[in-house]
C-alpha cells in the first residue's frame, strides 16, 4: 500500500561500531522509518529501533563485495521515498566523511526529495578516542589531518604525501590495502620512528589494536593477523595513550 506523504530521505551516520554512539536524534529518526537501507559498517543492533512493519534493505559495500552498486543505492531510495515516504539511509561513522552521503544527497535534491542529515560520530575520531589516543594534545600536536588510504579510482591519496612531510597527527581510513606503499613515504621523510597505531573494528566488542612505529607497523600487522575494517592513526600522541602505555614500557622502538 502506497503511502501519501511527501517522499523523504534522512540520512544518518550510525557511528564507529558501538550501537550506544548513534544520537538519540538518529535513534528517533529510525524508529519512525518506513524504509531502512543500511550499509555493512552499520552494528545490526540499530535495527531493533525499527518498527517491525518496516522494510530494511542491505545495501553493504565492501572491498571487492558489492551488494548495489551506488548507482542501484540512489534508485533504492528514490523508488522507496516516492512509494513509502519516509525513507532512511544508515550508513556508518558520518556520512559526510568518506561516507559519499554528499553524493546521495546531491541525487536525492535532483528529484526535487526532502532531505535531512543526522550527523553520526565519525570512526576517525571515535575509534583512537576508544584507545585513549588524542588526536590533538598540547606541547604535542597541535592539528590532525583525516586521509582516506584509497581514492574512487583505487590509487593511495596524494595528500599522504603532505601530510607525512608535517608534525600534525594523521589518520588513515581504508588503508590497509595500501599500507606498504604508506609506510615508505613516512620514512622517505624521516618518520620511521614515530609511533603509529592500528585499530581494527574499533569501539566493538572485537576490537583489535596493534602499535609500533612506522618502522615496525607492518610486522605488528602481520603477527597480530590485523586487517580491515581498521584505522591507521601516526603520531607522537599514541605513545601518550594511558591505555596503551604498557605497549611501550614493555618496548623499546629502534630505528630499522
Amino acid at each position: 500500500m502506497k503511502n501519501n506523504k511527501k517522499p523523504k530521505v534522512t540520512l544518518i551516520g550510525a557511528g564507529p561500531g558501538d550501537p550506544d554512539l548513534i544520537t538519540v536524534k538518529g535513534v528517533n529518526a529510525l524508529k519512525n522509518a518506513k524504509v531502512v537501507l543500511y550499509d555493512a559498517l552499520v552494528n545490526r543492533d540499530l535495527l531493533s529501533y525499527v518498527s517491525v512493519t518496516a522494510k530494511k534493505i542491505f545495501v553493504g559495500k565492501r572491498k571487492g563485495i558489492h551488494s548495489f552498486s551506488q548507482e542501484e543505492i540512489h534508485k533504492l531510495m528514490l523508488e522507496n521515498a516516492f512509494e513509502y515516504g519516509n525513507v532512511v539511509r544508515l550508513k556508518g561513522g558520518d556520512p559526510f566523511i568518506f561516507g559519499r552521503g554528499g553524493e546521495e544527497i546531491d541525487y536525492l535534491t535532483s528529484f526535487g526529495i526532502e532531505t535531512e542529515i543526522i550527523s553520526g560520530i565519525s570512526s576517525s575520531m571515535a575509534v583512537p578516542a576508544s584507545a585513549g589516543i588524542a588526536l590533538t594534545k598540547r606541547g604535542v600536536s597541535e592539528s590532525f589531518w583525516v586521509i582516506t588510504g584509497t581514492t574512487s579510482d583505487n590509487k593511495l591519496s596524494k595528500d599522504i604525501y603532505l601530510a607525512a612531510q608535517s608534525t600534525a597527527t594523521v589518520v588513515i581510513l581504508m588503508g590497509m590495502s595500501k599500507l606498504a606503499k604508506i609506510v615508505p613515504i613516512f620514512k622517505k621523510y624521516g618518520k620511521g620512528d614515530i609511533p603509529t597505531a592500528i585499530i581494527q573494528n574499533g569501539t566493538t566488542s572485537n576490537e583489535k589494536i596493534g602499535i609500533g612505529t612506522i618502522n615496525s607497523i607492518q610486522e605488528v600487522v602481520e603477527q597480530k593477523k590485523l586487517s580491515s575494517p581498521a584505522i591507521i592513526i601516526v603520531g607522537e600522541v599514541v605513545k601518550e595513550s594511558v591505555k596503551l602505555r604498557s605497549f611501550y614500557e614493555e618496548f623499546t622502538y629502534l630505528p630499522a
